[in-house]
Formats: C-alpha cells, sequence, structure tokens
C-alpha cells in the first residue's frame, strides 16, 4: 500500500499539531536489514512491549527504553519503522557534550560568510538555506503525514540540561532556526538540507511545526534519573536480559535455518557464559553465529579448542578484565 494512502490512528485533541502535511515519503532504511536481518522473519514481541508502544504510538509520546547494555533497546526503533513502514530511522546518538540545537539543526555561517564574500562582484547573493542542514530530531519534526522514527541514543550520556530543554519540543512539537528566522523578510521560504543524505526541505518562515509527531524513542542504560517534569512526558519500557527463545529468534533473524541443530547448543553455551561475567551482549552472540556458520571453525572434535579460545575472545566481559571469563 502506498505510503499516502495509509491512515493512521487520531491521537488525543492535546496532542493534535497544525502543520501542513507538505513533505514527501521518506526514503527507506536500508540500515533496519542490517541491524534486524532480513525481513519476514518472525518475531514474536513481548507483551509488555507491544503494550507500551501502542499507547505511546496513540498518546504521540515519547518511549524512553531501560534496560542493561547490548539486550537490543536501539533496535526497537528499527522494529517500529520497518513494521509499520515509516521510512528511514532517524539516528541523534548524545554525548555529554550533546546539546537540544545540535539535534535540531546546524548552521554553517563561516561557509555562508565566504560564499557571500565571493560572490559580492556577481548577481545575487547564495540562499541562506544551503548552509542549513536540519538535525535527526529537526527532521523527524519536519511536516510528513506518516511520522517518522526517531532514535535519540543513549540519552542518559547527555548533560544535565538537556531533558529540561526538550519539553517544550515534546509538547509542542516545533521550533525556530534562528538563521532562517532573522532573514524571512528577505528569504521567506528556505530550501535547507535534511538529516537525510541528499534530501532538502522548505522551511517557512524560520520554522519548523510538525505535522504527525514523530516517534520517539531514546534508550537508557539506567546510569542516571531524570527529572519528574520530563518523565511525566514518557512512557517507560524495561528491556530485560533476553532468554533463550528471544535470542533464538534473534539468530534465526539473521542466519535462518543455517546453525541448524547447533543453534540451541551455542545459545545456552552464550546464557552460562554471559550469567558467569555479569552479562554478555547480543551482538556478541550474532559474531559467534556468524563464525560458526563460516566453514573455518570446527566446534567439536580435535579443534574444539580451537573453537572454545575464539568464543573466549568474543565472548569477553563488557565490565572489563574484573569478571570471570572461564
Amino acid at each position: 500500500m502506498a505510503y499516502e494512502k495509509r491512515t493512521w490512528p487520531e491521537g488525543p485533541p492535546w496532542r493534535t499539531f497544525s502543520g501542513a502535511a507538505t513533505m514527501p515519503e521518506p526514503p527507506d532504511d536500508d540500515e533496519a536489514d542490517r541491524r534486524l536481518g532480513p525481513p519476514g522473519r518472525l518475531r514474536v514481541p513481548r507483551a509488555e512491549e507491544l503494550r507500551l508502544v501502542n499507547a505511546a504510538l496513540l498518546l504521540r509520546r515519547p518511549l524512553l527504553v531501560t534496560g542493561r547494555p547490548g539486550v537490543g533497546k536501539s533496535g526497537l526503533a528499527y522494529r517500529i519503522s520497518r513494521e509499520l513502514r515509516l521510512g528511514r530511522v532517524l539516528h541523534w546518538s548524545v554525548t555529554s557534550r550533546t546539546t537540544l540545537a545540535s539535534g535540531l539543526y546546524e548552521y554553517d555561517a563561516i561557509g555562508r560568510a565566504q560564499a557571500t564574500q565571493d560572490a559580492a562582484d556577481r548577481t545575487g547573493r547564495p540562499s541562506i538555506g544551503n548552509y542549513v542542514q536540519l538535525g535527526p530530531l529537526g527532521t523527524g519534526m519536519l511536516p510528513y503525514r506518516l511520522p517518522r522514527v526517531v532514535l535519540i541514543d543513549e540519552i542518559d550520556k547527555c548533560d544535565a540540561d538537556l531533558p529540561n530543554d526538550l519539553l517544550t519540543l515534546f509538547e509542542d512539537a516545533w521550533f525556530e532556526v534562528p538563521p532562517l528566522v532573522r532573514v524571512k523578510q528577505t528569504e521567506a521560504a528556505a530550501t535547507v538540507h535534511t538529516a537525510d543524505p541528499g534530501h532538502t526541505a522548505v522551511v517557512e518562515n524560520g520554522v519548523v511545526r510538525a505535522h504527525a509527531f514523530p516517534v520517539v524513542v531514546m534508550t537508557s542504560n539506567g546510569e542516571r534519573e531524570f527529572p519528574e517534569a520530563f518523565m511525566r512526558r514518557c512512557l517507560r519500557l524495561d528491556i530485560p536480559d533476553p532468554d533463550a527463545e528471544t535470542l533464538g529468534e534473534l539468530v534465526s533473524g539473521h542466519f535462518g535455518d543455517l546453525l541448524g541443530d547447533r543453534q540451541e547448543a551455542l545459545i545456552h553455551e552464550f546464557l552460562q557464559r554471559s550469567s558467569r561475567v555479569g552479562g554478555l551482549a547480543a551482538d556478541q552472540l550474532l559474531n559467534a553465529a556468524y563464525l560458526a556458520t563460516s566453514g573455518l571453525y570446527q566446534q567439536e572434535g580435535s579443534d574444539a579448542n580451537e573453537w572454545q579460545s575464539v568464543l573466549a575472545a568474543i565472548w569477553h566481559p563488557l565490565g572489563g578484565e574484573g569478571a570471570d571469563s572461564r
């Protein structure tokens, strides 16, 4: 079914926004296949995950996904986007130096000044939009008819001010781009770059105003507490350590039946080692599964010791040298 013809459930009146839906269909997300495996392979979500994702979609509220590193928190954003066919995930990776402005837009003031000087002897000036690029969050706030998926990754690493800075944006779903506001009398409509490579958008009067509130997935390793006002505007989903069934779905999603009878034994060994060393990441299991299907290592017989040495190297403790790695 075409993107333009699809329907979307209505949200609460207080979460309805006024931006006219002017943006074309977003690009497809090839990254989802890399992270999740080819589409079409069965994955059964947990009941709590399904409930909270549906609630976040209907209420137009951000989803705060918490859990130990490596349990697949960021993968949830890609599953939502692929299953609902919402296009490329807009990934914003947060550090201690991240500010709200960096997620909304970047402005190359020096580049524009140089271009203006170079054009001084020619007719016309370069458009300011050439020097503005919307960030992942800013692109997600553009007026798409259906929401974009925005992944705000590792938000617990952020500066103390960022959660509070997000509050107004999450409530009102619009923001100004000050360089464009300053020139709106002479350049009311500016074509700017977006976070989708090679794509642009027209910004009127320096204001980006959402039509559909984006599907915001924020991941946290549980390293900090967030302000009450911030938590009140989010739905929280805790991702537990994956069990054997979940890991089996993960491995099958990437490798199908290539492992055969070895899959159950490999997952069992992975879980045993994970419990001894205080937790391993799911992608460490995928590394082992790839090597097991490569044909370069024998898991039985005289070469079994070599295989165990390889597993010890790729299944190293996430916490460093202190954990038992037997």
